[in-house]
């Protein structure tokens, strides 16, 4: 069983709180990125940059057996931090910017993993490959820059950890196989028809467009689909016109949707597409404006949008994200054997989520498990699920989150092939 000192627990929450304070958005953690390096330096491991603000490091042990990475998130989101009764030691410094998702508490955890390791880099028979990556929170991620940079060379396996601020404190949660969704962002811009509301006989409105889109595609999608299929979908943004008197040129829906099998999310593009050029038939019918024919043949090609569209056509964006997150099932069975060992809370059999996480393109490269960690107490009032401006987590989680990834890594290292199967 791995045990803390509470010298690394306090220094853990130390780096924690600072981190918390010094919050970055997606390609600019530039602080954050020195931070690390000063750390893992200040401890006597080499590390490079990589991944643009992305920091790679290796722990090595007494011999050279197996590799195992450990990675961490850095980026925070553009969330304005609430102040609330707790966080007043380490509120964000970065108005606008907070660390609303536990990125803060990963990087840290990671670090502390590193001392421990270089602690006892002597009972190691291997070597733990450390991976600080930006850029999780915007698509298509900082995953792939950081495999380009040879983050996962000579890596025989992965494990990462994310902390909820919903979720009961140290509750161990994932299962095997499918455990995050394939996500997309979609993007559409409509082009009406603009003019002054006295005259809205001569004006096609893309507000209208993009508010009979969004009342109407939802249903368009679940007859697509298996109604055994699970998705969502949902807008995060809705944009167009600058006075409050004209009809405008243009109208800007964007949102997100998420699905665990990729031919559903072929469908859904194929469900909001089918739906826009019914609109777009729609809406020029009604203002008796060029053939139907001619405005589906518009919403195809036209890209950009001239003045010598027809109106209404549309634009639409819907580029994949992240990929189906997949835990290896080999290696989780065998994480749910070693973790049951030294922690109460252990739920292996945990429910898929929608969510989107861009550890799926480590996970599509070696075997591995991501594995969701219990920040909340109720008593303390830290409910709040991420992604909200009051996000917090009892700091309690810290020292479970370090140990298991310390228990994942040792045990690893120490007998691969129940994780990994055979040994090449």
């Amino acid at each position: 069983m791995i045990e803390l000192d509470d010298n690394l627990v306090s220094w853990v929450r130390d780096l924690r709180r600072w981190f918390h304070s010094h919050p970055e958005p997606s390609f600019e953690e530039h602080q954050t990125q020195d931070k690390i390096v000063q750390v893992l330096s200040d401890l006597g491991i080499e590390c490079r940059r990589a991944g643009q603000t992305g920091v790679i490091a290796d722990v090595r042990g007494n011999g050279p057996r197996r590799t195992i990475a450990l990675r961490a998130d850095m980026d925070a989101l553009r969330i304005k931090e609430a102040e609330t009764e707790i966080n007043h030691e380490y509120r964000s410094q970065n108005d606008g910017v907070m660390h609303a998702c536990g990125h803060d508490a990963h990087m840290a955890m990671l670090l502390g993993a590193a001392r421990w390791l270089l602690e006892h880099w002597d009972r190691l028979p291997g070597n733990v490959r450390l991976i600080f990556q930006p850029a999780e929170e915007v698509p298509p991620g900082g995953a792939g820059l950081m495999i380009a940079d040879g983050c996962l060379e000579g890596v025989d396996a992965i494990a990462a950890v994310h902390v909820f601020g919903n979720m009961p404190l140290s509750r161990i949660g994932f299962r095997p196989g499918p455990f995050m969704a394939a996500t997309r962002t979609f993007r559409v811009t409509i082009r009406g028809k603009p003019g002054h509301h006295m005259c809205p006989q001569d004006n096609i409105d893309p507000i209208q467009i993009a508010a009979r889109f969004i009342s109407t595609v939802q249903t368009d999608i679940r007859q697509r689909l298996n109604p055994n299929s699970r998705y969502v979908l949902g807008f995060g943004e809705v944009h167009s016109g600058t006075q409050h008197n004209q009809t405008p040129a243009e109208a800007e829906v964007v949102g997100t949707f998420r699905s665990y099998d990729l031919r559903d999310s072929e469908a859904i593009v194929a469900a909001i597409r089918s739906n826009l050029d019914g609109l777009m038939v729609a809406f020029g019918r009604e203002k008796g404006d060029s053939p139907p024919e001619q405005q589906i043949e518009s919403a195809a090609v036209q890209s950009p949008f001239s003045p010598s569209s027809p109106v209404p056509s549309y634009l639409l964006d819907a580029e994949p994200a992240y990929p189906p997150l997949v835990n290896n099932p080999t290696f989780t069975r065998r994480a749910a054997e070693v973790l049951r060992q030294s922690f109460v809370n252990v739920d292996d059999d945990m429910e898929p989520n929608l969510g989107g996480e861009d550890f799926a393109c480590y996970l599509e490269k070696v075997p591995g498990v991501f594995l969701f960690l219990g920040g909340g107490n109720p008593e303390r009032g830290i409910t709040a699920m991420n992604h909200s401006d009051r996000f917090d987590m009892d700091e309690a989680v810290l020292a479970t989150g370090t140990k298991v990834l310390l228990t994942l890594a040792t045990d690893f290292l120490a007998e691969p092939a129940p994780y990994i199967g055979r040994l090449a």
